[in-house]
This record gives C-alpha cells, structure tokens and sequence, in this order.
C-alpha cells in the first residue's frame, strides 16, 4: 500500500448518505483510504445480477482508494439467506462481519500513521480497539440517537416491538468510550446521547451533507389561488410508514379531514395496518426506485415528516431541493425554520397535523411564500460537511 502519514480512513457498511463523508473528505483532499463492503464498479458483471449493486458505487470516488470484500460479502448475503439468519440476529452478524473484514485489511497496511479512522455506530468497536492500539484517532459517526429511540419506538408498539439484545448497547456504549469524537447530525440526536449519559465533550453536531440534482435547479413551483376537489392540496410522505415516522397520527390528522380537498401520498413501505376507511381515499405507491423520487417531490405541494424520532431525516432536504415546504416534528435535524420554509409541528397529534394543513388550504399564499424560501442551505453542503470534519 502507499505510504500515506496522515488522512482520514472511512469504514462503512453500506452505501449510508450516498457516501457523503468519504466523498466530502477526499475533495479537501485528506481521505486515505474508503473501506466498504461492496464497492461495483460500472461495467462489472455484479451490475447485471442485481440492479441494486450499482447505488454501491459513486463516481465522485472513482480516482479515490477504496478497499471492498466484494467475494465475502456475496458470500456472507448468501449463507445468512441460506440459514434463514433475520431481525436482530442478522443485524449483529452483519456488523461484525464487516469489522473483522476492516480488521483484515488493516493488518495489510503496515504504513499508514497518524490517521484518523471514522466509522459508523454498531459496526465500530473491533475497528475501534484496532485504531486505539496503533495510537490512531476515531471519530464515530453516530445515525441514530441511540436506545433513546429503541424506547421511544417500544412506547409507541408496547405489543410488537422486538429490542435489541443488550449485547448490541453495551457494545455501542463501548463504541463511544473508545471514540475520541462522536459526530451526530441533529440537537435532538446530541440531547438523546447526553441523557443517556454520554460525555457532551465528546459530541459535536454536523448535520447531513446532500447535494440537489441538477433539475431542480430551475425548478418553479406554482399553487392554485385556491384548493378544490379537482385540485387538490397534495401532501408526500415519504419514507418507511411506520410508528416511528409518526404514520398513525397522520393517519388520525387524515380522518380528521375527511372531505377537505387534501390528497395525500405515500411512497415507501408500508410496516402498518393501514385503517379499513382510508384505503380507499389515499393514494399508495409503495416502495419508489430512487430514479422515480424525484417525481413525487416535484408534483406534491407539501412534504410531512411527523417523526417521533430521526438521527437527522435527509428527506428534508431531498424535499426542499425540490422547493417543497416541509411539515416537521422537531425530533430530527434542524432544517425547517418555521413559518419560513415550512412549519414545525407543535407535537406529534392527529390534531396538530390537521390544524397546519387546515390553515394551509385556507392560505395557499402562505405554501407559495414558503416555497420560494426553501431549498438546500449550504450548511449542508459537502464543501460544509469536509470543512466539519477536518474541524475535529
């Protein structure tokens, strides 16, 4: 390997915000080295087995080093759907095998110093005592806010709900101990992390980095003088539909509005029963290609996250690139201002749901005024992730 003395060595499992922080990294030019799991390079024989191989690539990375157990993580997809292996068992099977894989490789590289080594939550504690032994530093890039969340998600599905094992949060608490820095990408993720007893020294918040496609651009977004049955206030929600995301209070807020000239949408899928009198009434997508999503963001009027808890939701911005005003709890990244470019939910209710989107059909200037003022902020752009990072 080259001898590289200092630079950033990225371990991620998965193709996590498009590969945003090795990307970001190696544009200031400080990224050493991208450890992946997958990594299909267009025109290989991988692409035409799978179409969703060729998301684990990204051009922006094509002169970059990157490492990848492309042969065992086939091989390893293959036992685990072979044995039936599911749920948190896979889960925690997964993580560690791609940190014994990252500490394989690193056994080759016998040259680089000085590096600082960022990977994931729930995948970092091997790669982490590793990196500690060399005197390496570690950065532990944190996406969720912790078992805050796993008990929020248990009181919203007290009879459903599976937890994790508590081997799977002493590891992670283990995680953060070994970190030097833990980056978390909204307020509502650092607050979890400090109730939970984590040092606040340790934690700095860097909101997600997104860039908007090219079309969007010069995109303009016109609204009706007023919203009737032929022209309908469509609202998008997209994302996985479940507790979590708030599914059953929008539910609520839409039988609330039963006969108002509203139309909601719904691509991702869907994890609920959804209720016997909405089925009808509600237009279900399901799961959309990420070639289509932009679609559904350019035809809606309004975009709503009523989350009850997300590390940051990068929806948001997805949405705001496409001048979408967006309807937001304040448990996620910190990208609406309200009234502004958009509105902030006073709580998760079916109520106060339908009291924003009561408001807005009677005042369709007031989306319209929003909708000029959204769009992606560069605070969240690469070159403002990279100078972050480079920060720590």
């Amino acid at each position: 390997m080259t001898n590289t003395h200092q630079g950033w060595l990225c371990c991620q499992l998965g193709a996590r915000e498009h590969y945003a922080v090795p990307r970001a990294l190696d544009q200031k030019g400080l990224l050493h080295e991208l450890i992946t799991d997958l990594w299909i390079r267009p025109g290989s024989v991988l692409r035409s087995l799978r179409s969703g191989f060729a998301g684990r690539f990204h051009p922006g990375l094509s002169s970059a080093r990157v490492s990848a157990a492309n042969l065992e993580a086939l091989t390893f997809a293959l036992r685990t759907c072979i044995t039936g292996t599911t749920g948190w068992n896979l889960i925690s099977k997964r993580n560690d095998w791609f940190q014994r894989a990252v500490v394989t490789q690193l056994a080759r590289d016998h040259a680089a110093k000085d590096l600082t080594v960022f990977a994931y939550s729930y995948a970092a504690e091997g790669i982490f005592n590793v990196a500690r032994r060399r005197g390496w530093r570690t950065v532990l890039g944190q996406i969720d806010p912790g078992s805050v969340e796993e008990r929020i998600v248990g009181e919203l599905t007290p009879k459903c709900h599976s937890p994790a094992p508590p081997e799977y949060w002493r590891r992670w608490r283990n995680e953060c101990v070994l970190a030097d820095q833990i980056v978390v990408n909204s307020r509502w993720s650092r607050d979890a992390l400090l109730s939970e007893g984590i040092g606040g020294e340790k934690i700095r918040v860097i909101p997600l980095a997104y860039e908007p496609p090219a079309e969007a651009a010069t995109f303009v977004r016109n609204y009706p003088l007023k919203f009737t049955t032929e022209r309908p206030l469509r609202v998008l929600f997209l994302g996985q539909i479940n507790y979590r995301k708030g599914a059953m209070q929008l539910f609520e807020a839409m039988k609330q509005m039963a006969g108002e000239p509203v139309e909601f949408w719904f691509v991702g899928p869907l994890q609920v029963d959804i209720p016997h009198e909405l089925k009808d009434t509600v237009k279900w997508f399901g799961v959309a290609p990420r070639t289509e999503v932009s679609n559904y963001y350019r035809d809606a009027d309004a975009f709503i996250l009523p989350t009850f808890s997300d590390g940051f939701g990068l929806t948001q911005l997805e949405a705001q690139a496409w001048k979408l005003p967006v309807i937001a709890s304040r448990f996620c990244g910190d990208v609406v201002k309200d009234g502004f470019n958009g509105v902030l939910l006073e709580d998760v209710s079916g109520n106060a749901i339908s009291n924003v989107f009561q408001q807005l059909l009677r005042a369709p200037e007031s989306l319209d005024a929003m909708s000029r003022n959204s769009g992606v902020d560069e605070r969240f752009s690469l070159q403002s992730l990279a100078a972050s990072l480079s920060s720590l």
